[in-house]
């Protein structure tokens, strides 16, 4: 599923090793999870099995709009391709105190422009501030990196969707905008079920 709207640097290669943990590359504030610190970090290997559970989770908050409830059901990403995300570099999860994800996001490449994919937060650890210090941490790799910009596709109206990525300085795209491989995503996205009417595409410029 699209992005789901529901530190110093960064390691270009996430751990293969399943055991030993990237280094943190950001902290949420203490009183953002129940008193617990929270860790940003790259996704490693030994995450991957948990991931399509939260992005389950997350998708749960869909139920309350009934034309779109169907996605909470939907499959969503599956551990292959987080995987392969994992081994891209291009996939982050917010840890507790444990190290367990409870939230991740992830991208691909795509020319000078970083493409989110995903962003999913576990349902009991929403209104956190989680999924905005996950999409920061994206903005910021991808700075970091000379990327042009960060783009990804969403719903319009959905209230942790459009007006979540523009408190975050994401700007939605005219259609006159849209670069040809925005518009094979939102193609695929409607071929998918998707309502074309009510997805959008949104830029953040890192320039």
């Amino acid at each position: 599923m699209p992005a789901r709207d529901k530190v110093p640097s960064v390691a270009d290669r996430p751990n293969s090793g399943g055991k030993a943990r990237s280094p943190s590359i950001a902290r949420l504030s203490p009183s953002r999870y129940h008193g617990a610190m929270l860790t940003i970090r790259k996704t490693i290997v030994a995450d991957a099995e948990a991931l399509p559970g939260i992005e389950r989770s997350a998708g749960a908050a869909f139920r309350q709009i009934p034309h779109l409830g169907w996605i909470a059901e939907g499959d969503g990403q599956s551990v292959e391709r987080h995987l392969q995300l994992i081994a891209a570099g291009t996939s982050w999860v917010a840890a507790n105190p444990s190290d367990e994800p409870v939230g991740f996001i992830n991208a691909e490449r795509m020319g000078d422009r970083l493409q989110v994919l995903e962003l999913s937060v576990r349902q009991d650890c929403q209104r956190m501030g989680i999924g905005r210090a996950l999409v920061e941490a994206v903005q910021r790799w991808a700075s970091d990196h000379e990327y042009a910009a960060v783009t990804l596709t969403t719903f319009r109206v959905v209230p942790w969707n459009e007006p979540f990525y523009r408190s975050l300085g994401f700007r939605t795209l005219n259609e006159d905008e849209l670069s040809s491989p925005l518009l094979r995503i939102l193609s695929a996205e409607a071929d998918a079920g998707l309502p074309r009417d009510e997805r959008c595409a949104m830029i953040w410029s890192s320039r």
